[in-house]
């Protein structure tokens, strides 16, 4: 599939907020950029005018045009600080495929942000290698979740902070308000279907087409609440099982991308390098998260569970009343004196903390550094 890298741009006489939305930063994934096609096709079909900008780009189309997911190394991986401070002080000449990729997609981000006339918004489309269900993640801030609950869809809390260097988590650092969306299996047409959908709830849900303007808004509604099945609205992950270079990871056959499974379920057969064969079992009741059916790729799949609205609530309250200052006078956590989104936890004092206080405030991306874990959200 051979594309351009900015599919299509449309600029209204009015000012208003910006929409990027990329699709198929993983190469096997065409979906996205279909998906764009369809949107931009119709709406200029349809001479229907925006506020604002809408802006669509092609993620890795080196990648697209051979139907890899990447070619050297994943492009949605490579979007921490200290990645992109590297490759804006590197010799262009010494980049590899997705450098170049990376180098040219951060260039037409930064001359959309150059050029917006108001709030700037961001949507990254993706599928998924195993069948099942679309579903939307985002870093668990309130502007985000404001954004994304317009889509009715079945919502994951934490997925994105638990992977490094991806797209929306450094847009969203940089003031955008961002979401991605897994819409479906790589090959099944109807995962097109969704995405567009997305597409055209986010015209209205960013403020680029009024409700009352958007004539694929009730059908899109409509369509993603039928695509979401019985999965339960609001998910969380709680671990993401990792495979590392060298190991042999087989995921059981016949997992959805969100499928429930009870305690003591085989899950995978894990080899690492050198090693002998593990078998990985559920450890209670829960929901299997985007298994592994693809050779490429570090995750073999992420585990989860339902999310209560008392506790959505709940979290929404305690942000708003900002009671997440009182963590930092608890023993054993101390805030991180450059960036306030980030806490120090010493499990030699602090172990008896559940990591649901964390998670109540935001600060699902969890790392472990010796006795410290360094809890850290979306900023705020």
């Amino acid at each position: 599939m051979l594309v351009a890298r900015e599919i299509g741009r449309l600029r209204g006489a009015e000012a208003g907020p910006t929409l990027i939305v990329v699709g198929s930063l993983h190469g096997n994934e065409p979906g996205g950029v279909r998906a764009c096609q369809r949107v931009l096709d119709t709406l200029r079909e349809r001479g229907l005018s925006i506020r604002g900008e809408l802006l669509a780009l092609a993620g890795n189309v080196g990648a697209l045009g051979e139907g890899k997911r990447y070619r050297v190394k994943d492009l949605n991986r490579q979007w921490t600080s200290q990645k992109i401070a590297a490759l804006r002080g590197r010799d262009p000449r010494d980049d590899d495929p997705e450098d170049r990729e990376q180098r040219e997609l951060l260039a037409a981000i930064d001359g959309a942000l150059d050029r917006a006339r108001g709030p700037c918004f961001l949507v990254d489309l993706h599928t998924t290698s195993a069948a099942g269900f679309p579903f939307v993640l985002f870093g668990d801030t309130l502007p985000q979740r404001d954004f994304a609950i317009a889509l009715p869809l079945p919502i994951i809390l934490g997925l994105e902070e638990q992977v490094d260097g991806v797209l929306s988590e450094h847009m969203s650092k940089r003031g955008l308000v961002t979401l991605a969306v897994e819409g479906g299996q790589h090959d099944d047409p109807s995962s097109i279907d969704h995405l567009a959908s997305v597409i055209w709830i986010a015209l209205s849900g960013a403020g680029l087409l009024a409700p009352s303007d958007n004539p694929e808004l009730s059908s899109s509604l409509a369509h993603l609440e039928r695509a979401r099945g019985a999965i339960p609205r609001v998910l969380e992950v709680l671990s993401r099982h990792a495979i590392a270079p060298g190991d042999t990871f087989r995921m059981e056959p016949g997992f959805a991308n969100l499928a429930p499974a009870h305690r003591g379920q085989t899950l995978a057969t894990h080899t690492k390098a050198g090693g002998t064969p593990e078998t990985i079992r559920a450890p209670h009741d829960g929901f299997v998260m985007l298994p592994l059916y693809q050779g490429q790729g570090d995750d073999g799949f992420f585990w989860g569970r339902a999310v209560s609205e008392r506790r959505l609530r709940a979290s929404r309250l305690l942000r708003r009343l900002h009671l997440d200052r009182v963590l930092r006078f608890l023993p054993g956590i101390t805030r991180d004196g450059r960036d306030r989104d980030r806490l120090h936890v010493d499990t030699r004092i602090a172990h008896f903390y559940p990591l649901e206080v964390f998670h109540l405030f935001g600060f699902r991306k969890i790392r472990q550094r010796g006795p410290v874990l360094v809890v850290e959200r979306s900023k705020h």
